[in-house]
C-alpha cells in the first residue's frame, strides 16, 4: 500500500523530501504555491517575476531540505526562504541593471483581479470606482515602503502571521516587528493623507 501524501502534514512531507521523495515534493509545492506567490507578488508587484521567484523558493526548499529542522512550523521556514528570495532579488536588481528600479514598485493594473479587496455588493458603480482607486493607492503606497517594512506588513496583513512568526521569518525580535509595522503604518498614513477627503 502506497503513501497517502495528501493526508500528511507539511512537516511529514519535508521528512520525505529530505530522503529525496519527489512525490512528497510535488504535494508540498501544490499545497503552498499560492501562498508563496501571493507574498512575492505583494512584495514585488510583477506577475512574471513573482512566478519565477516562487519557483526559486521551491528550488531552495529542495536544495536545502536536509537543513530543515522541525523546531517550528513548516510555514515559518517557508516564509523565511520566501523573504530571503525577495530581499535577494531587490538587492540584485540594481546590480544587474535589468530595469529601472522605479518600475519595480509600479502598480499593476491587473492587481485587483489577482487579489481583489473584498467589496460590498451594495456599492453603487461610483462607490465601487472610488473603492478601486483607493485600493490602487494603498497598493502603490505599500510598494514604496522599505523592503523590511513591506515584508512585515505583507506577512501581517495578508498572511495574518502572528508577530512571533514574523520575527522568526525576518530574523528580528517581536518589538522590532512592532516597530517596523508602526513605521509602515505611519508612512502609509502620510503617503495617503493627501488622497483622503
Amino acid at each position: 500500500m502506497g503513501i497517502e501524501y495528501e493526508s500528511l502534514t507539511s512537516e511529514d512531507l519535508m521528512h520525505l523530501i529530505m530522503a529525496e521523495d519527489k512525490n512528497a515534493f510535488r504535494v508540498l509545492i501544490s499545497r503552498h504555491t499560492d501562498a508563496v506567490y501571493k507574498v512575492i507578488y505583494k512584495f514585488i508587484g510583477n506577475e512574471e517575476e513573482a512566478n519565477d521567484l516562487a519557483q526559486e523558493v521551491f528550488l531552495r526548499i529542495w536544495r536545502f531540505s536536509k537543513r530543515y529542522q522541525p523546531t517550528s512550523k513548516f510555514t515559518t521556514w517557508l516564509y523565511t526562504i520566501t523573504a530571503n528570495v525577495c530581499k535577494t532579488e531587490v538587492q540584485s536588481l540594481w546590480r544587474r541593471n535589468i530595469r529601472l528600479i522605479g518600475s519595480l514598485w509600479s502598480a499593476d493594473d491587473n492587481d485587483d483581479q489577482k487579489f481583489p479587496e473584498p467589496a460590498s455588493p451594495l456599492l453603487s458603480p461610483e462607490s465601487a470606482a472610488i473603492q478601486a482607486q483607493q485600493s490602487h493607492l494603498v497598493r502603490s503606497a505599500i510598494r514604496s515602503l522599505p523592503h523590511k517594512q513591506r515584508l512585515a506588513l505583507v506577512l501581517s496583513r495578508y498572511e495574518e502571521l502572528p508577530y512571533q512568526e514574523i520575527a522568526t521569518v525576518l530574523g528580528c525580535s517581536v518589538p522590532a516587528v512592532e516597530a517596523l509595522l508602526a513605521r509602515a503604518k505611519a508612512s502609509l498614513q502620510k503617503k495617503l493623507a493627501p488622497h483622503q477627503k
